[in-house]
């Protein structure tokens, strides 16, 4: 189970951040493999129900994609999206970060980082790290203990999504 833990930081430059961390029980290369392959974006993220590539190549800054799902509720009842481009990947420092482009949550120009680090003893800690404009007729507190509380979700998914995925891969 996942242990986590949230705050908001204040750094001065106008944008409102949040972070939020846990504990997997798994080990870092097994997390990794999971958390940085757009396909298996839905097996974490339980809002998350499609991703679909835009441009370029997933492992490569600059990629595009367009994330659909139940992320954040609308007022219409339709499904939120989010266009987000790569700015950064590394897979020796198991570490990602993607923009916000273009969404209907206005999130728009929103980054969104994701680092992991061995824990030990085949777990692995999992920092996420979020930085927003801020947003019109929206508390700063409500956004990050709702963004804080969206990512802390994800991670509690992810050793659940390694152990069903284990179990799903036939013997060679």
């Amino acid at each position: 189970m996942a242990v986590t833990r949230r705050e908001a930081i204040d750094v001065g430059n106008g944008k409102w951040h949040g972070s939020v961390g846990g504990i997997v029980c798994a080990p870092i290369e097994k997390v990794w493999t999971l958390v940085s392959q757009t396909k298996r974006l839905h097996e974490w993220m339980p809002m998350v129900e499609r991703c679909t590539a835009l441009a370029g190549d997933e492992d490569e800054p600059g990629y595009v994609r367009l994330v659909s799902g139940f992320m954040f509720p609308q007022q219409d009842g339709e499904r939120s999206w989010i266009k987000e481009r790569l700015v950064s990947l590394d897979s020796q420092s198991h570490s990602y970060a993607y923009r916000m482009e273009a969404s209907n949550v206005g999130l728009d120009g929103s980054v969104n980082s994701l680092k992991l680090v061995d824990y030990g003893d085949e777990s692995t800690l999992i920092h996420w790290s979020f930085e927003i404009n801020p947003l019109e007729d929206v508390s700063e507190d409500n956004i990050v203990d709702y963004l804080g509380f969206l990512y802390k979700s994800c991670i509690n998914k992810i050793e659940g999504a390694i152990e069903a995925a284990s179990r799903n891969v036939s013997p060679a």
